[in-house]
């Protein structure tokens, strides 16, 4: 190991990233230095400049993979080499706009009818149910379920931070069933809720992914479903019944609140449900409530 990768690793537990993160930023890195055939160290910003232009019009990357080795690199001059740039010398791509893919109501329905298995199924209930990431739902613990209260404890999700999501009682009774019918031996309150057949390992996502994509083509679905297509849908199911976007804020573990009020523009109820202003041209004014007692 090179010291100066050695510094970095440092750096980024002293700053608490997240274990994914750490090793994401080391690869891109690595292959920073790879396409130059230099260290980091004796590169300069043009270099940094060079390598975005290379993997926009050569690589042909989409611009949040190259955002993504931009913070690497920007970490890597600004904190580890404690180079005197500012922010302006590590530019982001702008990214499309893109409103998020949502299923209807009776999509849901018809997708969770397709999941053979007792285990996926219950492991995406779960994200749809509580609206979790797909790693925040494969971590859960038999612990983290508080049944008396209706609460989910989610530890270290994203932003490594915790908060609580919705129990609902319907996804409580799936729980169970899918716990009582799977075989624990040795289990503990501290074990996987969905535990993969290697020993204290959880199911992994690539194959909750795959059972998720294979249900929605049982289903007949003709949209693209991922696993974060049902947060989506629960985020929006829940504006289109009336819940306050903060509570939503809240239950998705948000920090910004434009991040949530995006689901508004994907409700085609709600938006139907608007009322124009062209509808109210020429309509008479409604009266003023009377506050004041009338005199007798």
């Amino acid at each position: 190991m090179t010291p100066l990768r050695k510094r970095m690793i440092e750096d980024m537990q002293l700053r608490n990233l997240a274990a994914g993160t750490q090793k994401h930023y080391l690869r891109l890195v690595a292959a920073f230095a790879k396409y130059f055939g230099l260290s980091p160290e004796v590169l300069d910003i043009e270099a940094v400049r060079q390598y975005q232009l290379y993997l926009l019009n050569e690589r042909k990357l989409s611009p949040e993979s190259i955002n993504q080795c931009i913070a690497a690199l920007k970490f890597l001059y600004l904190v580890t080499l404690e180079m005197p740039w500012t922010d302006e010398y590590f530019p982001h791509v702008r990214r499309a706009y893109k409103l998020p893919i949502v299923l209807s109501q009776e999509e849901v329905l018809c997708f969770f009818d397709h999941i053979p298995s007792l285990k996926y199924r219950a492991a995406l209930m779960v994200c749809y149910g509580a609206g979790l990431r797909i790693s925040e739902a494969l971590a859960l613990r038999v612990s983290d379920i508080d049944s008396k209260r209706g609460l989910l404890r989610i530890e270290q999700g994203k932003g490594a931070k915790d908060r609580y999501a919705m129990l609902s009682p319907r996804l409580l009774q799936v729980l169970r069933r899918y716990y009582r019918a799977t075989p624990h031996p040795d289990a503990t309150l501290n074990d996987y809720l969905f535990p993969s057949w290697r020993k204290d390992r959880h199911l992994s996502t690539t194959s909750l992914s795959l059972a998720c994509r294979d249900a929605a083509a049982r289903a007949g679905i003709a949209k693209r479903v991922t696993v974060h297509t049902l947060r989506h849908s629960f985020a929006t199911h829940l504006l289109e019944n009336g819940t306050e976007i903060r509570v939503i804020q809240a239950l998705l573990g948000h920090t910004r609140i434009d991040t949530t009020a995006r689901y508004a523009s994907v409700s085609p109820r709600v938006v139907a449900a608007t009322v124009s202003p062209l509808d109210k041209l020429g309509a008479p004014p409604q009266p003023a409530a009377n506050t004041k007692r009338s005199k007798k």
